[in-house]
């Protein structure tokens, strides 16, 4: 329900996935969203950043989560909350939260069982550059930092109804991508799904070209994460890496009491508001400051 609040649809995600809920513990309200999942295979800047060759990709892309949902809900939102949230990916929660889920657990796709150690994580913005992970600094902790930005090629732009038309030509026409969604049938299902219906309805596949050249960003959780990523290191290496505690008080001091400062409309929030947010008919929300949603 939290997530239809974002204003761009978010996804389910595919192969591993770990979600979180981040509380405020002083009221037991929720302050914002963390879902990691699988990260896409190809991904330029990612891969050039890392020094990856395709078979260093092959072998370590499993040490790599994307962040597919990752921001802060109202009234949060209007104090940097979605800057904490983000600050919260490189914590030691959330790598032994890992650790302990994929422990020993056997791949789909290439049948080994590979160390469960989270080394990295990726996220991007919603559309061009991201006022939420630019500058993110937080004294001395690892946060995501830029790496450059997406070609502006995909599919989000096609309506889940959309492609569930789509999937019902290619179905008709007999053609294998109708239902080749399954983990292991190959990166890109629905990106080749939607290309095939266009090529065989003689419409230019470049309809997949939006444009909109997202801003890609990572964080590394571990201090020699790309010489572990390109096989150079044989060990990740977590000293340093904060408790989500420790990431709290730093993010309250720094973000989240100065902004409290300096916009007193945050406390002027209604529950009743989040009806607006869901656009939900026949709801009025009350006469409140404009709300700026900070999904990532």
């Amino acid at each position: 329900m939290a997530a239809l609040t974002w204003s761009v649809p978010v996804s389910q995600g595919y192969g591993r996935r770990m979600r979180f809920l981040v509380w405020d513990q002083s009221n037991a309200k929720l302050i914002g969203l963390i879902a990691l999942a699988d990260p896409v295979f190809n991904l330029a800047v990612r891969d050039k950043h890392i020094g990856w060759s395709a078979g260093d990709r092959r072998k370590r892309l499993a040490n790599v989560l994307d962040a597919y949902v990752l921001g802060a809900l109202p009234p949060y939102n209007m104090l940097l909350g979605g800057k904490l949230v983000a600050a919260l990916v490189a914590t030691q929660e959330i790598r032994k939260a890992f650790s302990r889920k994929y422990s020993g657990v056997r791949g789909v796709i290439s049948g080994d069982v590979k160390p469960a150690a989270l080394v990295m994580v990726t996220t991007s913005s919603a559309l061009g550059r991201s006022s939420v992970y630019n500058r993110l600094r937080l004294g001395r902790y690892r946060l995501f930092k830029s790496v450059g930005y997406t070609s502006g090629w995909g599919h989000f732009h096609i309506s889940d109804r959309l492609f569930a038309t789509m999937r019902d030509y290619l179905n008709a026409h007999g053609h294998p991508y109708a239902d080749n969604h399954h983990y292991g049938d190959g990166p890109n299902w629905k990106l080749r799904a939607v290309r095939e219906c266009l090529r065989l309805l003689g419409l230019n596949p470049d309809l997949l070209h939006h444009g909109i050249a997202r801003e890609v960003f990572v964080c590394e959780l571990a201090k020699n994460a790309r010489s572990f990523l390109a096989g150079q290191s044989k060990h990740p290496r977590y000293d340093g890496l904060p408790t989500v505690a420790e990431v709290a008080a730093a993010a309250r001091s720094r973000w989240i009491e100065p902004r409290a400062a300096r916009r007193p409309e945050c406390w002027a929030w209604h529950r009743e508001q989040l009806a607006a947010l869901l656009n939900v008919p026949g709801q009025v929300p009350r006469e409140e400051p404009n709300v700026y949603q900070t999904s990532g």
